[in-house]
């Protein structure tokens, strides 16, 4: 700064402090300035103090009446300042709503019937921002209601009342079915939104002129030290314009581009134009207000891209308006592109915003929708939305819950629509994001939701030909007879492991229809969901190990088998061999091509178990645990070679023994490395080269 700029300041300064002591003594402010305006001026012609009256016209008029704020407004001030806002930059929000619903005000009024004696009427109505890096102010001006003197004091005197709420309930009593759309534009709840200016100015003006006849200019001021002082100034425009004096620290909020960048955080939508110097700072419309049926397809992409932060389009677009049981206006976008690592993440933010009357509450906000919609991009606006005095954060927790289970299950059934009207596109929808749709199943609590969620899945099936044939639970439902009472599905990483299965021959046998499941965490999704209407989801392990239990008394397996006695001795010997490693053995008719089998209680949590704690557990509590059950199959020629050999040739024998219980391991996917086959294995083919 130039010595010439730091001595315009400084007489400035003690023009300021001079004016606090005209004041006091009850001398008109004109009289000040008429008395040191042109020492100032000749002084330092150039940066003269005609500049600093260009940038505020209005003149004093009369005497100075000074009040005391109706509260302990020092403390609250301080509240204000420094506890009830967690971010500085939401002042701007704040003073931008009063803007807002001072024009509301002046719209409603001109169409009632008191508003036929409004000045200006044919004025555009428009919030101006003016910022001033040289004085540290910021200026936001409205063409609105403005205020009596009466209004002032009670407004602005009072603090924590809101004239925006008087206006609301007043406008009922005038006129009982006042039409919805003026109450839903007016935002102020609390009446403390405008003392948010003292979180980042020392000295807050007010100019104002109410848009009645023959109102008079008004000037309140307050360096919030617990008075405030007002004052008749001439050339008032009408409505409302506040000056704020920064702080040092706080001079960022006299740039232009950081009051456009919160603009465009906080109150992009609102109703009204915001003049930026000069120049529209909100040019984007609030499309979740519009009619469907109005918004072009551009327009969505264009509102995708603003909120969503990226660069693709959406997928699908959900557009709805529900005003029971909660008055909610939603705009959700399904994304194209493909889910990104922080999305995958449980610890990654909600993609949804938060608004109430057009005015940003939250960007990310936590509980609105279920963590397992965070893929989900767009805005939800309610009017009945509980916030607390800063309106940041929202109370009632009964009623956020009401309203994400309202979304929730709209969005639920939104999908479920697209799966009917648009399969194509939901089968690519599904492949990108089905996890999360499988996550939502594993954390809802609710038991209808989980089995709305289940319908919106897809699998393989036996009798599908290719990946292309997916099926649904419900198709499945529909496809077996009403009397039977299981689902069946098969875990396993591709559709040939899965057909040639040993769980599957019996039920392939029996031409029963299956689903097949690729992803480790699969049936870990349809073990926590349980049932699907009326019948069980059982994994085909399972059924098999419940049907062996059955069929224990049988002494038929099939023609060429070992005999009964035979199979007397061979068992015990076997798990003699395997001891500490299976609990029992025992003969199977359900096999067919394969030689053995381990069979599990719940082989789904075994898996998970193996995949995720198996190396924390020494291997003898490992199989203490899981209780393996060994299971032959009497006529294969292995089993029936093995019988022979336990008298010609123990070692070989065991040998087999054990690499056929690591290969049935390995098969139900128990195996927690399978590269510890390699050593036995080795050792096994050595003896079987023997002879060669």
């Amino acid at each position: 700064m130039s010595v010439r700029a730091m001595g315009v300041l400084c007489q400035a300064r003690n023009l300021a402090r001079l004016g606090g002591v005209f004041r006091q003594n009850r001398i008109p402010a004109a009289a000040a300035v008429q008395t040191f305006a042109p020492r100032l001026h000749q002084s330092h012609t150039g940066l003269s103090f005609r500049r600093f009256a260009t940038e505020s016209k209005e003149a004093a008029q009369g005497t100075v009446d000074k009040h005391e704020f109706q509260a302990e407004t020092r403390q609250l001030l301080d509240i204000v300042a420094r506890s009830l806002y967690s971010d500085h930059e939401v002042f701007v929000r704040e003073l931008i709503s009063n803007a807002s619903d001072a024009l509301e005000k002046f719209r409603y009024t001109s169409l009632s019937d008191s508003g036929t004696n409004l000045a200006g009427k044919d004025r555009p109505l428009e919030i101006r921002i003016t910022t001033d890096k040289p004085l540290m102010q910021l200026i936001i001006q409205d063409t609105g209601i403005g205020m009596t003197k009466e209004e002032l004091v009670s407004n602005l005197g009072t603090i924590a009342r809101s004239g925006s709420k008087q206006f609301l309930e007043q406008m009922k009593v005038n006129q009982q079915n006042a039409t919805s759309e003026a109450s839903s534009n007016i935002i102020g709840q609390f009446g403390v939104g405008f003392y948010s200016a003292f979180i980042v100015a020392n000295k807050v003006e007010v100019y104002t002129r109410a848009a009645t006849p023959d109102a008079v200019g008004l000037r309140w001021s307050t360096d919030g030290s617990g008075t405030y002082e007002i004052e008749e100034v001439s050339d008032v425009e009408l409505g409302t314009k506040i000056v704020l004096h920064l702080k040092t620290d706080c001079r960022e909020y006299a740039d232009e581009d950081r009051i456009k960048a919160v603009i465009k955080k906080y109150s992009n939508f609102v109703g009204s134009p915001i003049l930026l110097n000069g120049k529209q700072a909100n040019e984007i419309k609030p499309l979740w207000l519009l009619d469907p049926q109005s918004i072009s397809q551009e327009q969505h992409h264009d509102f995708y891209r603003f909120i969503s932060n990226s660069f693709d389009v959406p997928r699908f677009t959900l557009h709805y308006k529900a005003d029971v049981p909660l008055s909610i206006h939603a705009l959700l976008y399904f994304p194209e592109g493909k889910p990104g690592l922080f999305e995958m993440s449980r610890d990654g933010s909600t993609g949804v915003a938060l608004y109430t009357r057009k005015v940003l509450i939250q960007s990310k906000t936590e509980n609105l929708l279920p963590k397992w919609l965070r893929f989900v991009k767009g805005v939800v606006d309610s009017e009945d939305i509980p916030l607390n005095l800063s309106r940041e954060l929202l109370q009632n927790s009964s009623l956020i819950r009401k309203l994400s289970s309202v979304i929730s299950t709209r969005v639920i059934r939104f999908l479920q629509e697209r799966a009917k009207k648009q399969p194509e596109d939901y089968e690519t929808f599904y492949r990108d994001y089905g996890l999360f749709l499988k996550e939502g199943i594993v954390t809802s609590s609710d038991p209808s939701e989980k089995e709305e969620i289940a319908k919106l899945l897809r699998f393989e099936s036996s009798k599908s030909e290719s990946s292309s044939g997916r099926m649904s639970l419900e198709e499945y439902y529909n496809a077996v007879p009403a009397d039977q009472q299981n689902i069946y599905y098969l875990a396993a990483p591709n559709r040939v492991l899965a057909e040639s299965s040993p769980y599957y021959e019996s039920l392939k046998k029996r031409n029963e229809l299956v689903l097949f499941c690729y992803e480790p965490y699969d049936e870990l999704v349809l073990m926590q969901l349980g049932k699907f209407k009326s019948k069980n989801l059982v994994s085909v392990e399972k059924e098999m190990r419940q049907e062996s239990k059955e069929t224990a008394a049988t002494t038929d397996y099939g023609e060429g088998s070992l005999l009964r006695s035979e199979l007397d001795q061979l068992i015990p010997w076997l798990e003699d061999e395997l001891k500490g490693q299976v609990i029992k053995v025992k003969p199977t008719s359900r096999l067919d091509t394969h030689p053995c089998v381990i069979t599990v209680e719940e082989m789904a949590a075994a898996r998970h178990f193996i995949r995720t704690q198996s190396h924390q557990v020494p291997e003898q509590n490992r199989f203490a645990l899981l209780q393996p059950e060994l299971e032959i199959n009497p006529k294969h020629p292995i089993i029936k070679k093995l019988n022979k050999l336990r008298d010609s040739d123990k070692e070989l024998a065991q040998l087999i023994t054990k690499q056929l219980f690591a290969n049935a391991m390995v098969g139900a996917g128990l195996a927690e490395d399978p590269r510890m086959l390699l050593t036995n294995m080795n050792t096994l083919l050595s003896r079987a080269l023997e002879k060669y």
